[in-house]
């Protein structure tokens, strides 16, 4: 028995479930997540650090750039096996196995079809040539990389008996992972559990090798069919950060991970994921393919572990298991939210009141909550600057002291970028002042510090459209650290660049209005 097989027994009685990440690849190839290489490697090196088994870094024979990029991962992951998708076809595998020569645990992943559908009008190919071409392509990747997977493109729509007689073969012939996809999202979990059952009772060498779920989202079933092929016997699920790829996209990493996790008991297996850095990862996902998240995404969306509605917002008060199934720390955000809005309570809007420093007596209380409501009828979301306002009685809609007069910002390619800003104070004061950043967010935070006299320490930067089209409206949402606590503050315009000055002197304007008493600021004039 050589190593591989070794731990592929260790891996199954121990009740590990490889997890196999194919962002790179299955996901990088759908349409709007391309990447180049500099950011493959990123995002691959942030996989490592999650934790994933194996990680498909891409198809080789596609391209030049794809060949650089999966050798220059291979080159640089340690812990993960670094893997290279390959048809059947000698250019493919070669190619795959020169990318992988420099990896410290290297793995050719070779498919090909086997559907009647696909082996007649994809491939034009009899089984007698699929099953050739299949052992052909295992044995002449075995050669050149640790470990082989083979894969049955388009399982699930493949007749079960030639299923086994195929990947029997394939086990013969050097194989130690089988991967029966769903490839067209087409199954259903009773479907894939009957057929995972099958496989492993009836493919000859069953107990030497991995079984594999790759299931796409067409009908809304990837997670749960992956799930169900885990129950089934399954010990690697091939999954993507954020669930992208191809048409409607993969599984997605966080659920299958999350699922066992949180369900262990049920499922009776475990992953080497470090939950902690699923947000963060999902994150630098979207930043590196300009692809957000919806809100109500499961695990990673910014809904996930936040409350609006006031009858949740007081459970959650009394104990968080009441609507939540799992921490927020557990996948990396730092803390559940019970968001202020028309839906909310008096218990979440005191509760915040009192994070913000105010302490107001139940005859106070009912004014606040009154006038609470009136603002949440209007707004789609309640910020603290709101709350403030409202706490010591002033009008939301007048927040100052300080507003923009006239804002400029510059950026130079290659280079730092420059902003200006004037500002007027309700006290008949102007203050003019200019700045350099190493961006024009940057720049314009440094020009209001100046302007204003306010150290403002950037702990967190968030934009998003909160609108459509070409002249959507973006809020910026930022957190900075002043004194001794973090103040949150947040600006909607067109211009994003606005949108964050806008977001800056909201942080301002709270600090200032909770310390009215001391003197006034010396500031510039230009």
């Amino acid at each position: 028995m050589n190593p591989t097989t070794e731990s592929n027994h260790a891996d199954v009685a121990a009740g590990h479930v490889r997890i196999f990440d194919t962002t790179l690849r299955d996901g990088e190839q759908a349409p709007g997540f391309s990447m180049d290489r500099r950011a493959k490697l990123r995002m691959a090196q942030a996989l490592e650090a999650l934790g994933v088994d194996i990680l498909e870094a891409g198809f080789p024979q596609a391209s030049p750039d794809d060949f650089a990029a999966v050798a220059e991962i291979a080159r640089t992951l340690k812990s993960t096996t670094v893997c290279g998708l390959a048809r059947c076809q000698p250019g493919d595998i070669d190619a795959a196995g020169r990318a992988l020569e420099m990896a410290q645990h290297s793995r050719i992943h070779v498919f090909l079809s086997t559907s009647p559908l696909h082996r007649e009008h994809k491939l034009g190919m009899s089984k007698a040539q699929v099953l050739d071409a299949a052992v052909a392509g295992v044995e002449r990747a075995r050669g050149l990389c640790h470990e082989v997977e083979f894969s049955a493109e388009d399982a699930l729509r493949t007749e079960p008996e030639f299923l086994v007689e195929i990947f029997s073969a394939a086990v013969a012939a050097g194989a130690t992972t089988l991967n029966a996809p769903d490839t067209v999202g087409y199954t259903t979990p009773a479907e894939i559990i009957a057929l995972f059952d099958y496989l492993r009772r009836h493919v000859v060498g069953a107990d030497k090798v991995i079984f594999s779920s790759h299931c796409h989202d067409d009908l809304g079933m990837a997670v749960a069919n992956s799930l169900a092929a885990v129950s089934a016997g399954a010990r690697q699920v091939e999954c993507t950060i954020n669930g992208i790829g191809e048409r409607a996209g993969n599984a997605a990493l966080e659920e299958v991970v999350m699922a066992l996790k949180v369900r262990a008991p049920h499922f009776g297996v475990d992953t080497r994921v470090d939950t902690r850095k699923l947000f963060p990862t999902s994150r630098l996902l979207t930043q590196l393919t300009g692809q957000p998240v919806p809100r109500n995404k499961a695990i990673v969306g910014e809904n996930a572990f936040a409350h609006e509605a006031g009858i949740h917002q007081h459970g959650m008060l009394k104990h968080r298991g009441t609507y939540e199934i799992m921490r927020a720390e557990d996948v990396g955000i730092a803390e559940t939210r019970l968001v202020l809005g028309k839906h909310s309570g008096r218990a979440a809007l005191r509760q915040r009141l009192k994070a913000l420093g105010h302490d107001p007596a139940d005859a106070e209380m009912d004014g606040i909550f009154a006038r609470f409501k009136t603002l949440a009828d209007k707004k789609r979301e309640i910020h603290d600057e709101d709350l403030e306002a409202i706490a010591l009685g002033q009008d939301p809609d007048a927040l100052g002291p300080w507003r923009i007069v006239q804002l400029n910002s510059t950026t130079h390619l290659g280079g730092s970028a420059s902003a200006s800003v004037r500002l007027a104070h309700d006290d008949g004061r102007e203050a003019s002042e200019a700045a350099i950043g190493d961006g024009p967010v940057d720049a314009v935070l440094r020009a209001i510090e100046r302007a204003t006299g306010n150290d403002l320490q950037l702990t967190d930067f968030n934009v998003r459209a909160v609108s459509q089209g070409g002249d959507a409206q973006g809020q910026a949402q930022l957190t900075a650290r002043h004194g001794k606590r973090n103040w949150n503050g947040h600006g909607v315009s067109t211009d994003i660049v606005e949108a964050t000055a806008l977001a800056a002197l909201a942080i301002v304007n709270r600090i200032e209005r909770q310390a009215p008493a001391r003197p006034p600021v010396a500031v510039a004039h230009l």
